[in-house]
C-alpha cells in the first residue's frame, strides 16, 4: 500500500526544528508511526508494550535512554509513564531539538505526565483519520475552510474527483489502512478494531468489569453521533447509571474515538440548550457499530443525515487542525429548536454552517442561519451551508450553499 502525504507533515518538520520532544497523539490505527517513519525513515523506533516490558524501561528507564540514543521515536508512550522523569533530566542536558518522537493513543494519564514532566520542552500535534483530500492525493490543493476563515472571497474552483461516491466514503471512513481494501475486508478490519481497542486499550487505563456493556455502550453512543449529549438518558436506555455513562463516555473522548462541540451561548436572553454535541471521530466505525453492511445500505439507512453531519464537522476539524488556526468549536441550540450545527469562533467573530445531506437545497434549510444572525448579528460573519449537491451558489445576502467537496480559489 502506496503512503498518502498528511496535511501535518509540514508542521511536523517546523516542531523538529523547535521542539527537543515532539509528541504526537490519535487514536489507534490512524497512521501515527508510519507518518513518523515516513518523515524520519533512518531514525530507530522502539513500540512498548502495556504489559511486557520488553526492553526493561519500567526497572531502570535511564539505562533505557542510554542504549537508545537520540533521535529515537518512542512508539505508545502512554505504557511507559515512568520514562517521563527520564526523559526530561535527558532533554534538560542538551539545546538540540527534535531528540526524542513520541505517539500515544490515549489521552488518559498521557497529558497529565506530559504536563507535569515535558512543559515547555515538547510540541504537541494530533493526528486524525485521513481527510477525503489525503486519501485522495490532494492535499496540496486549496480547500475553501482556509479562505472563508480569513474572511477573504472564494469561488469554487472544482470538485473533488473522488473514485468512489460520496456513500461508499461516508461507509469506509477514514483510517489508512482501508485505503485500498476490498468492500468484504472492512467489517472484519472494524470488528478487530473495535475488540483490541475495548480488550487491550482500556484495561489498562480502566477497572470496567464488564466488557460487553462497554460495547453496548459505545455502540449506543454511536447510534447518537451528532446529537445532544444526555448521560442519563444514556444510562437509563443500557441500564447503567448516569454518572457510569459519563465516565465512560470521557473514556472514549480521551481515547479520541468520540470528539464533543460545546453549546454556544454568547449574551442573549434567548433559552439556550447547555448541553455538549457528541460525534464520533470515523463513519466508517459508525457504520459497523450500527450494523450497517453496505454503502447501499447506508445510502436507505435513517441514520445518513447524521452521518453525514459527523463526516462533515470531523472534516472541518481535521483541516483546522492541520492548518493551526487558533478556533473554538460549538453548537447552537434554542429551546424552541432553532439550530446551527457548527459555528466556529476565531478572533472573537463567529462562523455558523448548518450540515444538509441532501441535493437540493430550499430557503427553509437556512431558518437556523437566519434565527441565529438575528440572535448574534455584530459578530456573525457569513454563513454557510454544507451539502450533498454539486454547485457552489448564494441563498441568500449572507448564506452561500457549498458542496461537500468543494475545492476553492481566490477571487
Amino acid at each position: 500500500m502506496a503512503y498518502k502525504k498528511r496535511l501535518i507533515e509540514k508542521k511536523l518538520l517546523e516542531y523538529k526544528q523547535f521542539f527537543k520532544i515532539v509528541l504526537i497523539t490519535g487514536a489507534r490505527q490512524v497512521g501515527k508511526t508510519t507518518l513518523l517513519t515516513h518523515c524520519f525513515p533512518k531514525i530507530k523506533i522502539i513500540t512498548f508494550d502495556p504489559i511486557q516490558d520488553i526492553y526493561g524501561v519500567r526497572k531502570d528507564p535511564d539505562l533505557f535512554l542510554d542504549n537508545f540514543p537520540p533521535p529515537v521515536i518512542l512508539d505508545e508512550i502512554q505504557y511507559v509513564p515512568e520514562l517521563f522523569p527520564a526523559l526530561k533530566r535527558r532533554v534538560d542536558k542538551s539545546n538540540a531539538t527534535g531528540q526524542y518522537f513520541l505517539t500515544g493513543s490515549q489521552n488518559f494519564s498521557l497529558m497529565k505526565n506530559v504536563s507535569e514532566s515535558l512543559a515547555g520542552r515538547v510540541g504537541i500535534l494530533n493526528l486524525f483519520n485521513m481527510t477525503v483530500n489525503e486519501l485522495y492525493g490532494n492535499i496540496n490543493d486549496a480547500n475553501w475552510l482556509e479562505y472563508y476563515l480569513n474572511n477573504s472571497k472564494f469561488l469554487l474552483k472544482r470538485t473533488l474527483n473522488t473514485k468512489l461516491p460520496l456513500k461508499d466514503i461516508l461507509w469506509r471512513g477514514g483510517m489508512p489502512g482501508l485505503l485500498d481494501a476490498d468492500e468484504k475486508f472492512i467489517t472484519p478490519f472494524f470488528k478487530s478494531y473495535v475488540q483490541t481497542y475495548i480488550e487491550r486499550d482500556l484495561r489498562t487505563v480502566e477497572n470496567i468489569k464488564n466488557l460487553y456493556n462497554f460495547t453496548t455502550f459505545m455502540s449506543f453512543c454511536a447510534a447518537l453521533s451528532a446529537q445532544e449529549i444526555n448521560n442519563s438518558k444514556i444510562g437509563n436506555d443500557i441500564g447503567i447509571s448516569s454518572v457510569t455513562a459519563k465516565k465512560w463516555y470521557e473514556l472514549l473522548i480521551n481515547s479520541f474515538q468520540f470528539f464533543a462541540l460545546q453549546p454556544y451561548s454568547g449574551n442573549t436572553i434567548k433559552r439556550i440548550s447547555k448541553k455538549r454535541k457528541g460525534f464520533i471521530s470515523d463513519t466508517g466505525l459508525l457504520c459497523y457499530l450500527q450494523q450497517i453492511n453496505s454503502p447501499d445500505a447506508l445510502l436507505a439507512s435513517p441514520m445518513f443525515g447524521a452521518i453525514f453531519e459527523t463526516f462533515v464537522v470531523s472534516e472541518i476539524k481535521k483541516y483546522i487542525n492541520a492548518s493551526g488556526l487558533n478556533v473554538n468549536f460549538y453548537h447552537w441550540r434554542t429551546n424552541s429548536s432553532a439550530e446551527v450545527d457548527l459555528i466556529i469562533e476565531k478572533n472573537g467573530f463567529l462562523y455558523p454552517i448548518e450540515i444538509k445531506s441532501k441535493s437540493n437545497l430550499n430557503a427553509y434549510d437556512a431558518r437556523g442561519l437566519k434565527s441565529f444572525r438575528e440572535t448574534y448579528k455584530n459578530k456573525c460573519k457569513h454563513s454557510l451551508i454544507i451539502y450533498a449537491g454539486k454547485e457552489l451558489y448564494k441563498i441568500s445576502e449572507n448564506i452561500t450553499a457549498i458542496p461537500w467537496n468543494a475545492i476553492c480559489k481566490k477571487n
